[in-house]
């Protein structure tokens, strides 16, 4: 009985360093904020597609700093705006491609959809 308990304890010991000692992956963003007023036509983004995203906050937000925190984000600027829960539209107004939510022009689409960085609001009537 006792040989379990101290191997279990030996087991339980090694995981746990093993998990102690793994370094975290940190992803630093930088983006440059825009005017808070500007918005683009779709023909000014050059940072590839439109963005069709359920929100767009300031990254100090709490929402913002929480998914970027938990994806280990770190966004250099407070004021960069953060698009949440996005798809890209390649074209604008051409079936199923529209945006019912904010379409955005962002420096970093690299986040598979959960967050975009340093977006820029679009207006698609441009």
């Amino acid at each position: 009985m006792f040989s379990r308990v101290s191997t279990l304890f030996v087991a339980a010991f090694t995981a746990t360093l093993a998990v102690a000692t793994c370094p975290a992956t940190t992803t630093t963003v930088t983006a440059t904020a825009p005017a808070t007023t500007q918005t683009i036509s779709p023909s000014q983004c050059n940072t590839g597609p439109i963005q069709c995203c359920n929100s767009v906050q300031q990254a100090s937000s709490p929402a913002a700093t929480e998914l970027c925190g938990l994806l280990g984000i770190v966004v250099q600027g407070a004021d960069v705006l953060v698009g949440v829960t996005c798809n890209p539209i390649s074209v604008i107004g051409i079936g199923g491609n529209s945006c019912n939510a904010q379409p955005v022009c962002c420096e970093n689409n690299d986040f598979n959809g959960v967050v975009a960085i340093g977006c820029v609001p679009v207006n698609i009537n441009l």
